[in-house]
């Protein structure tokens, strides 16, 4: 059964990750990158090594971005003019959710589908269907190409707006730093008592499986503008903040992130919430109306 071509332009590990993948499942893939020598391992596996942009851009009618930022990706595909009319750009480049619009519209205006997307693993995880590759834009050119995307991993659909896909990524990283703090600054307390973090990790980790469980229910709360503190009141939880305090200041490990939570959950009972869940929290990270 043939395959859709694709074309890479970037060859850092991450792009250099994307075109492997392509190529391990039988796309013709098409190279570039301004060092040409990034290339050769994947020329080496069956790639074909674009001398220009233009050329690369002219071999598929998908064409994958992965380069440093947004400026790039205009400076290089900014000179091809009608060149991109038909074909679909899927650009994974990190950037904001106003420069992924602001990129939609220009790609529109040369006769091209555009596709914004984030990818939520790092180069080893491409190619593994767990990793979610999250896509905004053009619905029908993610359908059209959704069979050849699935090979980097599990395609996400965020809808119609560009800028949605960039969004979640902000925001899941967010996230991920969150958690990763969260779990140093235990792994800290616990170490100072002598646990090992290959030991209290495996804890750590089914913990975050009944966190998940408060999460899904949190979301309808946020959704709906009510908090009923039916699960866990934020008076109970600021009690409980309390002794994380001490038990870390009587081990000299640092306080600054559970502080934060305490000045948040302290400000929502001042202000005379405390019987609500702690989903009501998301009112001290929202803008002022």
């Amino acid at each position: 059964m043939s395959r859709e071509s694709v074309t890479v332009l970037g060859l850092g590990q991450m792009g250099s990750a994307l075109a492997a993948a392509f190529l391990a499942a039988g796309h013709p893939t098409t190279v570039w990158n301004r060092t040409p020598a990034k290339a050769d391992d994947l020329v080496a596996d069956g790639a074909r090594r674009a001398g220009t942009v233009a050329d690369a851009v002219a071999a598929s009618e998908l064409v994958v971005v992965c380069v440093l930022d947004y400026g790039v990706v205009r400076e290089l595909l900014e000179p091809l003019a009608d060149g991109l009319a038909g074909r679909t750009l899927v650009n994974v480049t990190s950037g904001s959710p106003e420069q992924a619009r602001e990129t939609a519209r220009w790609a529109a205006g040369q006769g091209a589908r555009y596709l914004d997307g984030g990818i939520m693993t790092t180069p080893p995880g491409v190619g593994d269907a767990a990793s979610m590759f999250l896509y905004s834009g053009s619905t029908e050119a993610l359908e059209a190409h959704r069979a050849t995307l699935a090979v980097l991993g599990d395609p996400i659909d965020l809808g119609e707006d560009p800028g949605v896909a960039s969004l979640y990524d902000a925001g899941l990283l967010g996230m991920m730093w969150s958690v990763f703090g969260g779990w140093l600054h235990a792994t800290a307390l616990v170490g100072a008592d002598g646990v090992a973090a290959e030991a209290f990790t495996p804890v750590a980790l089914r913990w975050l499986s009944t966190v998940s469980l408060f999460v899904e229910r949190y979301a309808g709360q946020i959704d709906a503008g009510r908090y009923p503190g039916d699960d866990a009141t934020i008076d109970v939880q600021l009690a409980a903040v309390d002794h994380l305090l001490h038990a870390g200041a009587q081990r000299g490990v640092d306080g600054r992130l559970p502080e934060l939570h305490r000045e948040l959950m302290a400000k929502a009972v001042a202000d005379g919430h405390g019987g609500d869940s702690y989903a009501r929290l998301i009112e001290a990270f929202r803008p002022t109306r």
